[in-house]
């Protein structure tokens, strides 16, 4: 159940994704270019995702201390604003803007085989072993 379930959201994700050309960089790049050539159709996605997504939260999730297969759910509740999540934000947002997609889009853009993908991809595995690392180890 969990696998159909796992493989319904991919591909509502992936569509949605597709769909509201998130998996375009240089839609994304335009998005983020504010004081250019700045296309704020994504806001709308945005929007309409935060929509969705808020309101399947607070009628079906918040309440619920279980998934509907059973796994317990853990909605972190930290509120700390600290070095780590600073750092981290700013990192994405730098790779965010550089190169005009994110971990989600950058999978479902395998499917196209763009080699530029499969590089983005082999450094964010690259950068999340860093991250490992670098939390293990106490640095930040």
């Amino acid at each position: 159940m969990k696998i159909i379930i796992g493989l319904i959201a991919g591909l509502l994700f992936g569509i949605g994704l597709t769909v509201s050309q998130m998996v375009d960089p240089n839609k994304v790049k335009n998005f983020l270019d504010v004081f250019g050539q700045w296309d704020a159709s994504l806001a709308f996605v945005m929007a309409g995702a935060i929509a969705v997504f808020s309101t399947g939260y607070f009628v079906l999730i918040k309440k619920r201390a279980t998934s509907i297969c059973g796994d317990m759910l853990d909605l972190g509740m930290n509120t700390i604003i600290d070095a780590k999540l600073l750092i981290g934000a700013g990192l994405f947002g730098i790779g965010w803007g550089l190169t005009g997609i994110c971990p989600g889009p950058a999978l479902v853009n395998i499917s196209g085989g763009n080699i530029k993908i499969f590089v983005f991809i082999f450094v964010m595995i690259l950068g999340m072993k860093f991250a490992g690392f670098v939390k293990n180890r106490g640095i930040l």
